[in-house]
């Protein structure tokens, strides 16, 4: 049975936007609200959504970047809660992340040896030596000659600096690696490498992996298990065959019907998508700020009822293991 890595239960996270003349605050971004979720060792779990709905905030709320103000975070049966500032950064060996921007994530001023020498640094591991040789390892583990180590991230392209960061991601061999849109500012050709080399990477070290995109087909690609962001809430989770195949709530219908055919074609009859035609949603994103009443959905649906609009419907969960947010889901 595989060790369950990342355990959370009640993520709630709010951005204060507007305070009065007595510094009292007065309203709040619900950027993530009430989110549980478990990843095991050796698995995926995709998160996708539209931009805006709390994805980033939930992968730096489970990273403890940004604390929580409500709920628990456990990384291998460690609450992260309960851990002092000196017992956090030791955590965090543990736990890792790759950026969006690879330029903007990498220390311009330094060489790529000295920003992979730092987390062994920060760690008090090793002496020169032995971090010099533990980077060349890193550097030919992501495909790239140990000679990279003395030029600076300016001289290399967008995929060749993310695997410098994934380098720096895997430095320490951390349980749970969080791929915050790891891919989405790459070329197409550029981004199946990296995807492929993170997929390695997975099954060598057996981590434990989050992969937060608005790509649907590369979600598709390299989750076990997906679950689908609307306005700081999951409204469904399921395995990957079943969401893209048979997906239940509305709103993922909508996103998984977007998809080019093309973009789903895997030789399966079951990965077939259950739209063979667009789904169109009307109206805008409701403000994360004055959320509707009932279903946060609701002013978006084609088949919201007066339920919809005045009673908030919970997370089922259902017999195959996955999950709904929908008062209509079995009757569509």
């Amino acid at each position: 049975m595989s060790e369950t890595v990342l355990s959370a239960r009640g993520i709630v996270k709010r951005f204060a936007v507007r305070r009065n003349l007595f510094a009292r605050t007065r309203e709040f971004v619900h950027a993530v609200d009430d989110i549980s979720l478990d990843v095991d060792a050796g698995d995926t779990l995709g998160i996708v959504g539209e931009s805006g709905c709390g994805k980033s905030t939930l992968g730096r709320a489970l990273l403890w970047l940004d604390v929580p103000e409500h709920g628990e975070v456990a990384i291998a049966g460690t609450r992260l809660r309960d851990l002092n500032r000196h017992a956090l950064r030791a955590m965090r060996k543990q736990m890792q992340i790759v950026f969006q921007d690879p330029f903007e994530s990498l220390n311009s001023r330094h060489t790529i040896a000295g920003i992979l020498t730092e987390p062994y640094a920060i760690h008090g591991m090793g002496n020169a030596n032995e971090r010099d040789r533990w980077v060349c390892e890193l550097l030919e583990r992501v495909g790239l000659p140990a000679n990279a180590r003395q030029r600076f991230p300016h001289e290399f392209s967008g995929g060749q600096r993310q695997r410098i960061g994934i380098a720096r991601a895997i430095a320490l061999r951390p349980k749970l690696l969080i791929c915050d849109e790891a891919v989405s500012a790459l070329d197409v050709s550029v981004q199946a490498q990296i995807v492929n080399l993170l997929l390695e990477l997975q099954r060598d070290m057996g981590l434990a992996m989050v992969f937060i995109a608005h790509d649907l087909t590369v979600v598709k690609h390299v989750s076990d298990r997906v679950a689908v962001m609307y306005l700081g809430q999951i409204v469904e989770t399921a395995s990957a065959t079943r969401i893209y195949s048979a997906p239940r709530h509305p709103y993922t219908r909508a996103l998984i019907s977007a998809i080019p055919a093309h973009g789903l074609s895997t030789g399966d009859a079951h990965s077939a998508p259950a739209h063979s035609t667009r789904i169109r949603l009307t109206g805008d994103v409701p403000s994360p700020i004055h959320l509707p009443a009932g279903c946060r959905f609701h002013t978006r649906c084609a088949h919201a009822t007066e339920q919809c609009r005045t009673e908030r419907p919970e997370l089922e969960t259902l017999s195959d293991g996955s999950s709904v947010r929908c008062h209509r889901w079995r009757d569509l």
